[in-house]
């Protein structure tokens, strides 16, 4: 092969395209990463990371505020806002140099510039809108991944209504903040926000928030916001976003058609995220796409022969951990690797990192109700275990769904401490097809926030201990 021929050329190097490339070197394949600006893509460099660097500043400054509880006198603590943000660029920063390591070590070519397909078997490579070369490949990847939706009339200006973007690196704490959308992204920085001081509202169009958890877990979510001094309009849409010099006057409208006014520092628009399936060229392929993801098959193959698509150019769940899986998946088979299985997302935990922490994997109870299934339900609350109270941290609830029938368990969903590192536990649990005996009859060490697990395995069975 030449220089410019390969069998594995990836477009995108986010957690899906850069561990495909990786993956796929390591099988053997020449494999090359196009990549346009940051190594480790959205998530890394503008999501998933940087948000958790704010959020542990949120949360530390959280602990020095109640700091009197554990015994502890501190006075004249405030947050510096240019070291939090700094600092929150500065681990983005360490984790890319970190993906340029990893791909150099697995000898995987980076090729700067904006990817786009020329043609069976070609990618042509572009800067600054010009093209300046052309690679070759078997198998093209395309990881492109996805952007912040907007909406007619409430377009983000980058000053006074911001996306994700701007949120990570505020040049002001607002006074007060609006925050438009209730899904994990919304409320994290709702959370961030409210923590260092902000007045935050959050509006959310649908009847709950964090609409896609279980609605006992939205409900305890919402009852420990408001607790904390968010406020929350639910069934609510913003119709209209007028700007001043330095602030935003908000126009709600409910369900019933009534409308209300709200004056705002700083907006923040959460309302999804669309695919980036413009100008890399599906144009004159047999590729489909669905509003504006990629449509794809069990194994990442769109309708092109020799293209694959992965991630959140290919739609829902939108999580990083959900792509890298299934960039393995796809080169795998691509390799001719034996036992390769398509990903189950009913598997795929999903996080939320505010406070307290929310973690989820399977299906809800209501999505279990609706597909027939009679159903047994454990719950176990965060003041009836040890670990927890001794943390401080006395406030949230783990929910277990089994098959009444087969004892399969059908979904997981958490609030509180730490939930975000339990919530695997469940998961391995879900990908062994574990049954609740097999939970039951494992040992869980004390003390732990684990134990809660157990108890709650124990609750859908009328078997609890501990409360």
């Amino acid at each position: 092969m030449s220089d410019n021929d390969f069998d594995v050329v990836v477009v995108g190097s986010g957690p899906g395209g850069y561990v495909a490339a990786i993956r796929a070197a390591q099988l053997g394949l020449k494999s090359a990463v196009v990549e346009k600006e940051h190594l480790g893509g959205i998530c890394l460099n503008w999501g998933c990371i940087p948000t958790k660097a704010l959020l542990r500043t949120a949360d530390i400054y959280n602990l020095i505020k109640h700091a009197d509880t554990f015994g502890i006198k501190v006075e004249g603590a405030s947050v510096d806002l240019k070291k939090t943000v700094a600092r929150s660029r500065q681990v983005a920063g360490q984790l890319s140099g970190g993906v340029q390591h990893l791909l150099k070590k697995n000898k995987v070519t980076v090729i700067d510039g904006h990817g786009k397909l020329a043609g069976s078997g070609k990618v042509e490579i572009s800067k600054d809108g010009k093209a300046v070369s052309t690679v070759s490949a078997k198998h093209i990847i395309l990881a492109t991944g996805a952007r912040a939706r907007t909406i007619p009339g409430l377009e983000p200006d980058g000053k006074l209504i911001w996306t994700y973007k701007e949120a990570l690196m505020p040049d002001v704490m607002p006074k007060k903040l609006l925050v438009v959308g209730s899904g994990a992204i919304g409320i994290e920085f709702a959370s961030f926000f409210n923590a260092l001081g902000s007045d935050v509202t959050v509006v959310e169009v649908m009847d709950r928030i964090l609409p896609v958890e279980d609605a006992e877990i939205s409900a305890m979510a919402e009852k420990s916001f408001k607790k904390q001094g968010i406020k929350i309009h639910k069934g609510t849409t913003v119709s209209d976003l007028k700007k001043s010099a330095n602030s935003v006057t908000a126009t709600f409208k409910d369900k019933k058609d009534k409308t209300s006014t709200d004056m705002f520092d700083r907006v923040i628009l959460a309302v999804g995220i669309v695919g980036n399936v413009e100008n890399i060229g599906l144009e004159g392929t047999r590729i489909k796409v669905e509003k504006t993801h990629v449509l794809v098959d069990e194994y990442s193959r769109t309708g092109e022969p020799g293209v694959y698509a992965i991630g959140d150019l290919t739609g829902p769940p939108w999580l990083a951990h959900k792509a890298s899986h299934e960039g393995v998946i796809c080169v795998e088979k691509i390799a001719g690797e034996k036992d390769v299985h398509p990903l189950n997302t009913s598997n795929i935990p999903g996080c939320t990192y505010c406070h307290p922490q929310v973690a989820s994997v399977g299906l809800t109870e209501e999505a279990a109700k609706s597909k027939g299934y009679e159903l047994k339900v454990g719950r176990f609350p965060f003041i009836g275990n040890g670990k927890a109270i001794a943390l401080g941290e006395p406030e949230g609830m783990i929910k277990t769904i089994f098959d009444a029938k087969t004892g399969e368990m059908l979904g997981a969903h958490m609030i509180g401490a730490e939930v975000t590192e339990l919530i695997q536990g469940f998961g391995i649990a879900k990908t062994l097809e574990t049954t609740e005996i097999d939970l039951m009859h494992s040992v869980f060490p004390h003390p732990t926030l684990s134990e809660m697990m157990h108890e709650s395995v124990l609750d859908a069975y009328g078997k609890a201990i501990h409360f």
